[in-house]
Formats: structure tokens, C-alpha cells, sequence
């Protein structure tokens, strides 16, 4: 296949699905304009496949306008099965209150009642059988189906705002090898009209530009600053040049993007302003962003949206947020002016806001949309003599087999899905592993729907400590290197693969795909591993939710530990016990393997592919594989917490 630039794959995928779009498909969007509009407050979607309970995708308008949320997509354009955690503990002011809820306790919350579509949607509870029942979630030709039916029952387009928090453009084999613009255009199809991010940032700053000037919203960042060297200089001006500006929206102020944007919606003036993951230099990589710096920067916010307030005076402010649920409360109770915050980053599944007063006694309502396109969040503004009367909000959960796909989306999935895997796609940082020789001339498709094994049991990735797929990427490390010990982070991303099914490439890759997936192996002082724990266990304990970073611990293959989340830093890990029973020296090096190193480019493979070569190696005759131990930690001191239940390991 002849190389083709990245606006010229965008071209011609687009063009691919408009020519395969059917004219008068039975479903709401595009080719449908000869149908007769809905009853009022009846879905058009729910009509077409009987399969939903009645009413359960009826939102009718509850005001004049209406924002449709969605956000940490990571890269999952087809349906996928998602567990929520069976673990999301809360720690000071957050011990109780959503998102530190889980299961029984979660649905009790938010009145919801067990073996519902609800408690399928929002809760681990027997998830394999609700599994079964209802199928798969997300997918972006439903997800397309559903945004349209929600848009017709406000009213039309006109009267809604598609907003993403970010996480959008990566965590998939296609997103990585088309450099995240198969996500660009996807989103184009949905509609998508604002976004921030945080992994869109993990592409290079030129490849993060390009996608920028694709996509047809706006993608917005009040914390996102140009470095005082790249302003200084001629070479950042001239790579924004080439992207009519992008990455350079205020040369005086130092933005990168545009910090806010304010939308007019039947007549109602939105301001939405964005906010970026502030962690995102430690977090990542920052050679993919050399000239950017992100932060929290709370004081320029409050300075900003008074400014806004004083002078572009709006009929409501919203935050559009990747900053993690916890720090959105903490925000919004210190930023005054803000009406309600659409957050992102730490995969929160929560069908009800949180209710927050601000500085000024006024209420603001924070919301969290999950992730891989398995919910909608819709929030209706309702005004009255000029003024914000009420908010409504209602998160919808996206049940794939209850939601006909949108034949545009569809076709160009499928599309994008036939691409060639050529020797100019880029998988790794290092050289040697820019793309790999046995995967040129395949199909994407072919690539990722290659079976590897059956799995032994549900393989899940969401949890504070340890998660079946966890021990997957762990046992792979260890295999690869004949390591004693391994580390995985703690990433909020990955999907689900059920008992009995098979585990194919894709899964492999929705676990993995990311632009610095390369492998090492060290050696490491027994102190040296104590102390990575503990520093970890303090970014997710830590009371104060502006020192937490929103993701979980480390995973850690080859032994086993204590933790109390109540200690302080340096006291939470205690009992460190090897796998064949002995305590872990702390002046004995031990063999670490690992992977997705932020501060330098190992040279070890690719983590997909150690993954693939463990499953392959270790799979037995009937091409299952087992998983002989998990390691779960030891967890004291939390047995009363409501964020807790049903934990395989021991509880103290």
C-alpha cells in the first residue's frame, strides 16, 4: 500500500463512509430527513430495535439547552465489555461520596435496584452473567445513534453542545497506528463540537497539531501554557504556522489554545472552559511536548471566569474537565461562577451529580461520564427572565445491542479497519520497533482479530490495586525477562474480556497501545521497590485531592504487600512477600521488568507483543490460559469503607 499522508487518510476515510451511507435508514442522523419526526419525547433509536425497556432512552427537553457529555473514549470505536470496579476507595473528605462507591452500596445511593440494566451499567455485580444478558457496551456507530436521538428530542442540533473531557484519541491498535486520526475523524462523524485532553498530548507536537486542525470543533486548554524558550524562539512559531496557528492562540498570554469558548445555543450564551490533566508532564512522557507546561493553575482559573463573568457575561459557565473527580469537587467549591463541571480522567461511572456549594453559597453540579463511550451524560438548561432557573441532568448508559449503528459511522469503522499495516507506520519511540515486519501487509482487522487464547476466567483492568488483566501484563514481563518482579502501571484504561471467550489482539492492545510501550528490565534494591510503592500509594491516598494524580497502584507481579491507605507517606507498605514465601530483602537487587517508562526510551520490545508471546507460550493444550495466582495486596484498615466490597484478597 503507497504512503499516504496523514490528510490524505482522513480524505479518503471519509469520503469512503459518506459513499456507503444509506439513504433512509431506519434510525436517527443523517439519511433520515424523509422519516417523520418522533412523537414528542419518544426515541426514535428504542423504536427502531424494541429492545430497550420502555422509555429507557427518553430524555425529553427540560429547558433551552442541552450539552451532551462524553469522555476517556481511549480509542474504543467498536462495542467492548467494561467491569466497574469492585474497588474505589475514598480517603478524607471523599470517604463515602460518589465516585467512592461501589456495588450494592453505589445502587442504594443513587436508587437503583440490582440486576437492572442499571446495576449491569454502573456496578461489578454478577457481571458475567449481566454480561451475557445485555451484551456489549459503547461503540461508536450506537453512541452516534444515540447523540442523534437525544439532539432530536431537544429539538434538533441547533439546540444541543457535544462536549469530550479527553482521552479521546488513544488506547487502541488503530488509534496508535494512525496516529490517533482515525479517532479525528470519527469524532467529525459524531459531531463532536468541544474537547480537552490529556493522552492526546502523548502523539508528537506536530502530529497533536495536525490532529487539532482536523478536528472540525474547538479543542480548548486554559492550563495548557507555551514554554518561554518555545515562545522566544523561531521554531515552535514556525511548526504552528504550518497548522494555520494552532498550538499558539496567545503569544501574549502564553495559551496554546483557545482557554474558553462560548457557545450560543437557542438563544442561550454557553461558556465552556477547559481544563486539561494538570499532572500531564509527570504523568507522561515530555519529549512528545517539549514546548508545553500543564498544572493545575486554580488561581487563573477563578481569574479567568471572573473575567468572564465581568465581561463576556454568559448565561452559564461550565467546566469541561479531565482533572479526576475528586479534584473537580475540590474545584468547584473554590472556583466561583461555575454552574456545573463535566469532568474526565478517572473513569467515574456516576448517574448523579454531585452537589457542591462554592465560595459564594452557590450550588454547582460536578459530573463524571466513564469512559470508552459507555455512557452519555445529558445536562438541559433551563433559563427564566434571563436568568439560570434549574439544571437537569441524566446519564444514559450505552447498551450496544439496544441501539441500531448509524450506517455513516459504521462504514467508516469498517473502512478504517481495512487499512494495510505498512513499514511507515511509527508503534514505538525507538527505531528498532517502529513497526513490526510480520504485521506489514495485513489488515488492520486481520491484525487485531487474531485469536491468542481462551481465557480461564473474566480478565478485568479497573480497581485501586489488582485486576485480572493486570496480572496478564505482569506474568507477560516476568516471562519475557525471567524477571523476579514486575510493574504495570495503574491506568484507569482496558476493557473486559469474558470467561470462555477468546482473547484476541485487540484485547491485547486496548490493555496496551500507546506511544511509549517499550519494555525493560533492571535491577533494583528490595528499598528501591518499597519506595516506588509507597510513592505511588501517596499519589492515590493522599487526603488532599490536588495531590492525587487519578489513576491506582502500581501493579506488581512476583510478590505480594500490605498497604494501609490511613498511614503516611513512607508508613502504608508493609509485609513485602516474595512469591516463593521469602520477605523482600531491602539490600538484596532483585531482577525488575517493566514498561511505559516516562523518563527515558528502554530498549526492550514492545509490551503487545511480549503480551501476545507470553499468551501464545503459556497457553495450554486446549488453548486456555490459567492464571495459577493473583496477586492481590493485603489491605488493612478499609473493610468498613463504602468504596469496598466483594474483594478477593484479604481484608484486616
Amino acid at each position: 500500500m503507497p504512503f499516504i499522508d496523514r490528510r490524505e487518510f482522513l480524505k479518503i476515510m471519509g469520503i469512503s463512509a459518506a459513499a456507503t451511507t444509506v439513504p433512509g435508514l431506519v434510525a436517527c442522523g443523517k439519511g433520515n430527513e424523509a422519516m417523520s419526526a418522533p412523537a414528542a419525547g419518544k426515541s426514535a433509536a428504542v423504536a427502531a430495535t424494541g429492545g430497550a425497556p420502555k422509555g429507557f432512552y427518553d430524555v425529553p427537553m427540560q429547558g433551552s439547552a442541552r450539552l451532551l457529555h462524553i469522555t476517556d473514549v481511549h480509542g474504543q470505536l467498536k462495542p467492548v465489555y467494561f467491569r466497574e470496579p469492585n474497588v474505589n476507595l475514598g480517603v478524607g473528605d471523599a470517604f463515602g461520596r460518589p465516585p467512592h462507591l461501589v456495588g450494592k452500596k453505589l445502587l442504594a445511593a443513587m436508587g437503583m435496584s440490582p440486576n437492572t440494566p442499571e446495576s449491569y451499567a454502573y456496578t461489578y455485580l454478577d457481571f458475567d452473567n449481566a454480561a451475557v444478558k445485555y451484551g456489549r457496551t459503547g461503540g461508536f456507530a450506537h453512541v452516534k445513534t444515540l447523540l442523534d436521538d437525544l439532539r432530536d428530542q431537544a429539538g434538533g442540533k441547533d439546540k444541543t453542545l457535544t462536549i469530550d473531557g479527553g482521552d479521546l484519541w488513544q488506547g487502541s491498535g488503530t488509534s496508535l497506528w494512525t496516529r490517533g486520526v482515525d479517532m479525528v475523524e470519527a469524532s467529525n462523524i459524531l459531531g463532536l463540537d468541544v474537547m480537552v485532553g490529556h493522552w492526546e498530548f502523548t502523539y508528537r507536537e506536530d502530529e497533536v497539531l495536525s490532529n487539532v486542525s482536523l478536528f472540525k470543533g474547538d479543542f480548548i486548554g486554559q492550563n495548557v501554557r507555551i514554554k518561554e524558550d518555545a515562545l522566544f524562539g523561531d521554531e515552535y512559531a514556525a511548526m504552528t504556522e504550518k497548522y494555520d496557528g494552532r498550538g499558539l492562540y496567545d503569544e501574549d498570554t502564553g495559551h496554546a489554545f483557545r482557554p474558553y469558548v462560548i457557545k450560543e445555543i437557542n438563544g442561550a450564551r454557553i461558556c465552556i472552559v477547559g481544563q486539561a490533566f494538570p499532572r500531564t508532564a509527570n504523568a507522561n512522557p515530555q519529549e512528545f511536548f517539549p514546548d508545553w507546561s500543564f498544572g493545575l493553575r486554580e488561581d487563573d482559573m477563578i481569574e479567568l471566569v471572573q473575567d468572564i463573568r465581568d465581561n463576556e457575561k454568559p448565561d452559564a459557565i461550565v467546566l469541561l474537565s479531565h482533572n479526576g473527580m475528586d479534584v473537580d469537587i475540590k474545584m468547584a467549591e473554590r472556583v466561583p461562577g461555575l454552574n456545573a463541571v463535566f469532568g474526565g480522567h478517572t473513569h467515574d461511572g456516576i448517574p448523579r451529580p454531585v452537589e457542591v456549594k462554592n465560595v459564594e453559597g452557590h450550588t454547582c453540579l460536578v459530573t463524571n461520564a466513564g469512559s470508552n463511550g459507555k455512557y452519555v451524560g445529558v445536562m438541559d438548561f433551563e433559563f427564566a427572565d434571563g436568568k439560570l432557573k434549574d439544571l437537569h441532568y441524566k446519564m444514559l448508559p450505552v447498551i450496544s445491542d439496544w441501539l441500531p449503528e448509524d450506517k455513516e459511522m459504521s462504514a467508516y469503522i469498517n473502512q478504517m479497519r481495512q487499512t494495510v499495516y505498512d513499514d511507515k507506520i511509527v508503534e514505538s519511540r525507538s527505531s528498532s520497533f517502529f513497526f513490526n515486519k510480520d504485521r506489514v501487509g495485513k489488515t488492520y482487522e486481520e491484525i487485531l482479530g487474531e485469536k491468542l487464547a481462551i481465557a480461564d476466567r473474566l480478565l478485568y483492568r479497573r480497581g485501586n490495586f489488582m485486576g485480572t488483566w493486570d496480572q496478564v501484563l505482569c506474568n507477560a514481563l516476568r516471562h519475557e525477562f525471567g524477571a523476579d518482579v514486575s510493574m504495570s502501571a495503574g491506568v484507569r484504561w482496558g476493557t473486559t474480556t469474558l470467561e470462555g471467550d477468546w482473547i484476541t489482539m485487540e484485547d491485547v492492545m486496548t490493555q496496551c497501545a500507546m506511544t511509549y510501550g517499550e519494555t525493560y528490565v533492571t535491577e533494583m534494591a528490595g528499598s528501591d521497590l518499597k519506595t516506588i510503592f509507597e510513592s505511588v500509594a501517596d499519589n492515590l491516598f493522599d487526603p488532599d485531592p490536588y495531590l492525587q494524580s487519578g489513576g491506582d497502584m502500581v501493579r506488581i507481579g512476583g510478590l505480594d504487600y500490605t498497604i494501609d491507605p490511613s498511614k503516611k507517606l513512607g508508613e502504608r507498605i508493609t509485609n513485602i512477600i516474595m512469591d516463593n514465601g521469602e520477605p523482600l530483602d531491602m539490600d538484596k537487587r532483585y531482577t525488575v521488568a517493566g514498561w511505559a517508562s516516562v523518563n527515558r526510551t528502554p530498549d526492550g520490545p514492545l509490551m503487545w507483543d511480549v503480551v501476545r508471546g507470553y499468551i501464545l507460550d503459556t497457553r495450554d493444550k486446549d488453548n486456555v490460559l490459567r492464571l495459577p495466582k493473583i496477586n492481590y495486596p493485603t489491605l488493612v484498615g478499609v473493610a468498613d469503607n463504602p468504596g469496598i466490597a466483594d474483594y478477593a484478597g484479604i481484608l484486616k
